[in-house]
């Protein structure tokens, strides 16, 4: 299978098949005979230019497949069966006659629920990277699923967290949305507007899904102005500016146990190979939210952290309404926390994005936009 781009000459007014001759010849001249050609286009293909190009190209003429521009990446599957990429594959293989019509029905739902939403909700993500979108594209993919489930458009807002820092402007800007996200990140830059962030939507009621540092965040705002930890903070921001200005209710994780074996870390560790990384399993609090989301208490997710609350903290943040729901096996590492009398307001220090798929959207991001939802009849 042979992927290729058609070019297209405004001023001709065609598309050109000539770089496609070319490039098959190049892959013959290394021993290499493509039996299916994907062609990339902005413009539909005539069917004489999938006719030239099945002649000099060499392969059969339902074998060019016309692969456009589509509004969604979720679209992709249908369309490509509508081309007739798959018949090609199996007749590529010879064993088209002995195979089933292919089940899409999920696939036709999928794009259903996509393209005829019943609604629209605004979802603000409070992050460092916004410049470059594609850092939090799992994040964004995951959001689309669970609007996917709520048969609802998810529409993204990316806001630079930096501007909460620079100025008072943080109800202003946060005021017309119904959710509030902070993701992961790395360093300090950023970090005391994502915390702005996360205390707006505790005030409101706004719902709010804080992952890994974003929960970091809102344990350290907890700490600051509910439990009056004036001080609180990261110990990576202090290892960060090469002095000691916080409390670390956030500190360097230097052990932990996988499998049968226990991890140590210890702070001076070159940065490679150093984070309690992949997947780990975590017990929910019996009656919790985040128990209630997930219709269990046993769970197991991928992490990609170095940096951990620390659990010391949490009877003086649990009598201030900030509920260790979710810990490791052995209680030592916190690994969600909610507030009781909110409406949704959730940390986790994993990555639940990265389980999350177009048909069975991730139970956290499936409530979240439910909880997003609600909160627009609201307003």
């Amino acid at each position: 299978m042979h992927l290729t781009l058609l070019p297209y000459l405004g001023a001709s007014g065609e598309l050109k098949t000539k770089p496609t001759q070319h490039s098959v010849k190049e892959l013959r001249s290394i021993g290499i005979t493509p039996d299916i050609l994907v062609c990339r286009s902005d413009k539909e293909i005539p069917e004489k230019e999938k006719a030239k190009l099945a002649l000099f190209c060499n392969v059969r003429p339902d074998a060019v497949i016309p692969a456009y521009d589509l509004k969604t990446i979720y679209d992709a599957p249908l369309a490509y069966h509508n081309a007739g990429m798959d018949r090609a594959v199996l007749e590529a293989f010879g064993i088209l006659e002995d195979s089933p019509e292919p089940e899409l029905s999920v696939w036709e739902d999928v794009s259903d629920r996509m393209h005829k939403p019943d609604g629209e909700v605004k979802v603000a993500v409070v992050g460092k990277y916004t410049q470059l979108e594609d850092a939090y594209k799992s994040i964004s993919e995951a959001l689309t699923h669970g609007g996917m489930f709520n048969r609802v458009k998810v529409k993204l807002e990316w806001i630079d967290a930096e501007i909460f820092e620079k100025a008072d402007n943080v109800t202003s800007t946060l005021s017309g949305f119904h959710a509030v996200l902070v993701p992961g990140g790395f360093g300090e830059r950023g970090t005391e507007g994502k915390i702005k962030a996360a205390k707006y939507a505790r005030e409101n009621k706004i719902p709010y899904l804080g992952i890994c540092l974003g929960m970091q965040m809102a344990v350290i705002e907890a700490a600051r102005n509910l439990a009056n930890i004036e001080t609180a903070g990261s110990e990576e921001f202090d290892h960060e500016a090469g002095q000691k200005r916080f409390e670390p209710v956030v500190y360097h994780l230097k052990e932990w146990v996988e499998g049968n074996r226990t991890i140590e870390r210890a702070v001076n560790d070159d940065k490679g190979g150093t984070m309690r990384l992949g997947a780990y399993n975590a017990t929910l609090m019996e009656e919790s939210k985040v128990a209630k989301i997930y219709g269990k208490t046993a769970i197991s997710e991928r992490h990609r952290h170095r940096y951990e609350v620390d659990v010391k903290y949490k009877k003086q943040l649990e009598e201030c309404g900030l509920v260790f729901s979710g810990m490791s096996p052995d209680g030592k590492l916190p690994e969600i926390v909610e507030i009781v009398d909110h409406p949704w307001y959730i940390g986790v220090q994993y990555h639940p994005e990265l389980k999350s798929k177009p048909f069975a959207p991730h139970p956290l991001f499936r409530d979240f936009v439910k909880a997003a939802l609600e909160q627009s009849r609201l307003v």
